[in-house]
């Protein structure tokens, strides 16, 4: 069983995937944010008594099914809303406030190197989010918890609900797709 001091770590060091995750499924930040934190909740007050090693794989089906759900509700709110009502939802003038540069930053982070690189690896993140936010859902929801949640094929495989076949199918198409739209804007890794 996990602790409450591993419960909180561990919703401590998922939070900035998490969103961003839910950012790029729903590309909204506002609902992304609201997403993330219903997951935790729901983590926290059912599931917190779960051992320590099993909380990765429960958080991220908890986050993908928040995320399902609410293209559920989005649909059917867009079914019985009128056009002109849905035009007023635009957000305000392009705020561009990130709630993730807010926090503060260990001293042995990257915030402490020189300004080139940081420059360039800025540069490489955001080309890289770009396109990862133009793949196909499946693909981008596989990659995503390959490769940055680091779960394994299997684990992968039952959060999504798949094979481990099509997760493979999915992150091999994934990379490929990656490595082609980057390298067409001159980066090579």
């Amino acid at each position: 069983m996990a602790s409450a001091q591993e419960l909180s770590d561990f919703l401590s060091s998922i939070e900035r995937r998490a969103f961003k995750q839910a950012v790029y499924a729903v590309r909204d930040d506002d609902a992304a944010m609201d997403i993330v934190q219903d997951a935790m909740i729901k983590l926290a007050e059912k599931y917190g008594d779960r051992p320590a090693a099993e909380l990765p794989l429960v958080f991220t089906r908890i986050l993908q099914n928040r995320i399902h759900d609410w293209f559920r509700r989005q649909k059917v709110r867009n079914t019985w809303v009128s056009l002109f009502s849905s035009m007023g939802k635009k957000s305000d003038e392009g705020d561009d406030f990130d709630p993730l540069e807010s926090l503060a930053a260990p001293e042995d982070s990257e915030i402490h190197q020189d300004g080139a690189f940081k420059l360039e690896r800025t540069q490489l993140l955001e080309a890289l989010e770009s396109e990862i936010s133009k793949l196909p859902a499946r693909q981008r929801e596989a990659f995503l918890m390959r490769y940055w949640d680091e779960l394994s094929i299997t684990e992968t495989a039952l959060a999504m609900s798949c094979s481990e076949g099509s997760v493979k199918t999915h992150c091999s198409r994934a990379t490929q797709a990656l490595a082609k739209a980057l390298k067409l804007k001159g980066i090579t890794l």
